[in-house]
């Protein structure tokens, strides 16, 4: 167990939506000290979690959800009663895809949620949000609590937006590179709550930015969209750098030692896929066209097309020089995928093999393990191609 400091005292709390997020923010919460009750809607994923597994593979996760739940820390359940009961600080982490057939975030599951937890609040409470959302979505948490918490006003809102990286997720929940909390108020109740929550972790020095809803807010999909650029930019000159000739890799060590710039993700690729920063990157700018503002992020538009161009430059060129890698990966619900990353990411479902192949058939590629150098075989557009992975490093992000 992890030594904890004298005159914090341990808290019970409830993380909501166990997913990617929750369910490694519930067990860290419980290698903090403090007593958890996971909810998820799912009963299938509560009954597994409550066996100590993850229906996902992060590294080091079911060790420490098994340590808990013996521990008798930890538990899960289906019930939004129970996790209403169980303590005064809620975390919501359930998950806000992209919307079918727009670019704009799907916020039904997190309303849902908060609305099925209100009805349930008799008393003083927080609800701290850790889903990825559009920036004005506080107000709206704010309201359906107020509405629909027999607790009514002693109910507030915090926001807490996760900043995790796939296999890497653990270690960025306990010692984070910075921790953003979000209140409606500068005299805040709920900033007190969430002080002594992570109390361990502002004592090891992390960097503490408590701010308004709307920064709060800000923070998740400013970053993630950062980040994409990044990538599309070394992507971008890695284009140029095959027609002139020049080896992209040495530019972008040339360009990685200016602490300006910095190394991180500066690796020529594939591109990024996955669940996260497409989703965020279009979710940023829709918010800012529903805001009047679309031509402040226009550029993104021209960081999503590299990344899409890119991907089709790989995979019509096997012959290729320089080394494939996609950041993030997504996975089907219920599936223990490997979280490792680079991963390969097709844009399209891809067509039928041809008559007589002998590839197998073609599965997410972000569920199949496999060795960083292990050839990576799929078909878009019935072009079979064969990718060699570079060794691995931590990987950019993950999402909810």
């Amino acid at each position: 167990m992890r030594p904890h400091l004298e005159g914090h005292p341990l808290m019970k709390l409830t993380v909501i939506g166990c997913g990617y997020l929750g369910a490694t923010h519930a067990a860290c919460m419980a290698e903090l000290g403090h007593d958890v009750l996971g909810m998820d809607a799912d009963l299938g994923k509560v009954r597994l979690l409550n066996s100590g597994q993850a229906p996902f593979f992060e590294p080091g996760l079911d060790d420490l959800l098994a340590k808990h739940i013996a521990s008798g820390r930890l538990q899960f359940t289906a019930s939004y009663a129970e996790a209403a009961q169980f303590g005064e600080l809620h975390f919501v982490g359930v998950g806000t895809p992209q919307q079918a057939g727009g670019s704009s975030y799907d916020l039904s599951h997190l309303f849902s949620a908060v609305r099925r937890l209100a009805a349930h609040l008799k008393g003083p409470a927080v609800v701290a949000v850790k889903s990825t959302v559009p920036v004005g979505t506080a107000p709206r948490v704010a309201e359906i609590l107020k509405e629909g918490a027999p607790a009514g006003e002693q109910v507030q809102v915090a926001w807490n937006p996760e900043f995790l990286r796939e296999s890497c997720a653990i270690e960025d929940t306990l010692r984070p590179d910075r921790l953003v909390l979000g209140f409606d108020s500068e005299q805040s109740w709920g900033e007190a709550v969430l002080r002594q929550c992570f109390a361990e972790i502002i004592a090891a020095g992390t960097p503490t930015i408590v701010t308004d809803w709307a920064t709060a807010e800000l923070a998740k999909a400013s970053a993630n969209s950062f980040l994409a650029t990044k990538i599309s930019f070394i992507n971008a000159v890695a284009e140029v750098c095959e027609s002139a000739g020049a080896d992209v890799h040495q530019l972008a060590e040339i360009l990685g030692h200016d602490v300006r710039i910095g190394r991180s993700g500066m690796r020529p690729g594939l591109g990024f896929g996955g669940g996260c920063l497409p989703k965020d990157l279009r979710g940023f700018m829709a918010r800012a066209g529903e805001l009047g503002v679309d031509q402040a992020l226009a550029f993104l538009r021209e960081v999503d097309a590299i990344n899409h161009r890119r991907r089709e430059r790989v995979v019509t060129s096997p012959g290729s020089s320089w080394a494939a890698t996609s950041w993030g990966g997504g996975s089907p619900s219920g599936v223990r995928p490997s979280s490792r990353t680079p991963t390969t990411s097709v844009t399209r479902p891809p067509s039928p093999l041809p008559s007589g192949s002998t590839s197998s058939a073609p599965r997410s590629p972000s569920l199949i393990p496999r060795p960083s150098t292990a050839p990576v075989r799929f078909v878009p557009n019935l072009i079979t191609s064969t990718i060699r992975l570079p060794p691995q490093r931590p990987p950019i992000c993950c999402c909810t």
